[in-house]
């Protein structure tokens, strides 16, 4: 983590100042009304949350020592329950639903919430947080956490947001799943850089979490580019895995000028030539790039121009069919030729192909997001080129995922075309009553039950 910046720093002290001189805290002190807190937190939790998101987007190395700043009794305890929610998101989490490693950070700000003296009044704001971080963390985490808690009605408080019911796989991760959806459009997240190669070995995926979560949120990644050189130009790092994922991120999300442009495609053609079988590593991380969640797409012009595709792997083969569906369109003839050609020529199940499949659903899903109810004309018509791409791949996975998409668009146009005798319920319901059973979206029992009126119950007579 990196210290915080002066002008940060400056406008926080600028911040407590204020606070410290408000009529509000004053009144607050000496009569300890909710109603004073709460004017507290209207005035001043306002300039801190701007204050915060200015850091994160603009130096998200420096959030740590940002919400340490807040722990100092000058400011009161304001803004301390969302930082401490954000803390509790920002750990690292496996596919268990359970930190990778101990969230201290989390800790810390606990702590220093349950040693306020405004402790009665920030305890109305965190439970949910509470829950969900201990939810995430080992019972051997807590008991040692409750142990730095000498309040024993504080530490009833605690205790009490430690439910069992969450032991359960599947209902912790409901639970972290509803908690985070509250946070998907903020960012938040930060994390070190590693210096050393066992550091980046530890470490690696929780930085990889950090920036793919800067990349879905779409934050300003300028600050980061020293961060990245410097790790790109580690020799101890050159070779590893990890740092092939590094190149993938850089060269598709972060903004390059010519020489920096031109720096990454001397360290990709070095690796893409020494590594061992880079091409398949390569693709299969791309192809994780298609699949993760809020991501919307990578940018494959902008890698194309940056790679030599003279040299002849699975990557050339990849991009030059990815540039010719970029410049004509998807569903341009010849584009539909080279795709069949392509497929023809390597096989079905191969990453190359897994990654045109993305390319090509990641075009339809694009449009079909894009499209009102209104325009469910245009939908229509795209159907015909989910049918000629799904003939071409002849892939379920594809298939399955093309349904999925048509399913939300058709669900959304039932919610706004409800009158069963109007035009439009009429066209869609004689859409999908043959063309979803031709795709094998489903099956003719499905439609009719998809399009059955639903009778009420009639009243008895003891009703």
């Amino acid at each position: 983590m990196q210290p915080l910046d002066d002008q940060y720093r400056k406008r926080l002290d600028e911040i407590a100042k204020a606070i410290q001189a408000a009529p509000a805290l004053e009144q607050y002190l000496e009569e300890e009304e909710d109603d004073f807190y709460n004017e507290l937190r209207q005035e001043f939790e306002p300039p801190l949350s701007e204050l915060h998101h200015q850091v994160a987007a603009e130096a998200p190395l420096q959030l740590v020592a940002f919400e340490r700043a807040l722990l100092e009794p000058a400011f009161e305890g304001l803004y301390l329950p969302r930082v401490l929610g954000y803390a509790v998101l920002r750990g690292e989490v496996n596919d268990q639903y359970r930190y990778v490693r101990p969230n201290d950070h989390f800790k810390e700000i606990l702590l220093a919430i349950c040693k306020s003296v405004h402790f009665d009044q920030l305890k109305k704001r965190i439970g949910q947080s509470i829950s969900v971080g201990f939810a995430l963390s080992s019972d051997i985490w807590i008991t040692n956490l409750m142990t730095q808690v000498e309040n024993k009605r504080i530490r009833y408080f605690l205790q009490q947001q430690n439910n069992d019911r969450f032991r359960d796989l599947k209902d912790r991760a409901d639970l972290y799943t509803r908690y985070s959806n509250q946070f998907r459009h903020e960012l938040y997240y930060s994390a070190d850089f590693p210096k050393s190669l066992g550091e980046m070995k530890a470490n690696f995926s929780a930085l990889r979490q950090f920036l793919l979560k800067r990349f879905e949120v779409g934050g300003e990644n300028e600050s980061l580019k020293e961060q990245i050189k410097d790790f790109l130009e580690n020799k101890k790092f050159q070779g590893a895995e990890e740092y092939l994922e590094m190149l993938a991120m850089y060269g598709n999300y972060i903004d390059l000028d010519p020489s920096e442009r031109l720096a990454f495609a001397t360290h990709f053609e070095r690796e893409r030539r020494a590594l061992t079988k880079f091409d398949q590593k390569y693709l299969r991380f791309l192809v994780s790039l298609f699949k993760s969640p809020g991501i919307r797409s990578v940018n494959d012009e902008r890698m194309s121009a940056a790679l030599d595709k003279s040299y002849k792997d699975k990557i050339s083969d990849y991009y030059r069919i990815a540039d010719k569906i970029h410049s004509l369109g998807y569903v341009h003839p010849d584009a539909i030729d080279a795709v069949q050609e392509f497929y023809l020529a390597h096989q079905g199940l191969s990453v190359e192909s897994e990654c045109l499949r993305e390319l090509v659903l990641q075009y339809f899903t694009q449009l079909v997001n894009g499209l009102t109810e209104r325009e469910y004309a245009d939908y229509f018509e795209l159907t015909k080129i989910f049918a000629v791409y799904m003939k071409i791949f002849g892939n379920q996975q594809f298939n399955q995922d093309v349904e999925h998409l048509s399913m939300q668009y058709i669900g959304k146009l039932l919610k706004v075309f409800t009158d069963k005798r109007a035009k439009d319920y009429q066209d869609v319901k004689k859409f999908v009553s043959t063309q979803f059973v031709d795709l094998g979206f489903l099956k003719e029992k499905e439609v009719v039950e998809m399009f059955k009126t639903r009778r009420k119950k009639r009243k008895t007579a003891e009703e």
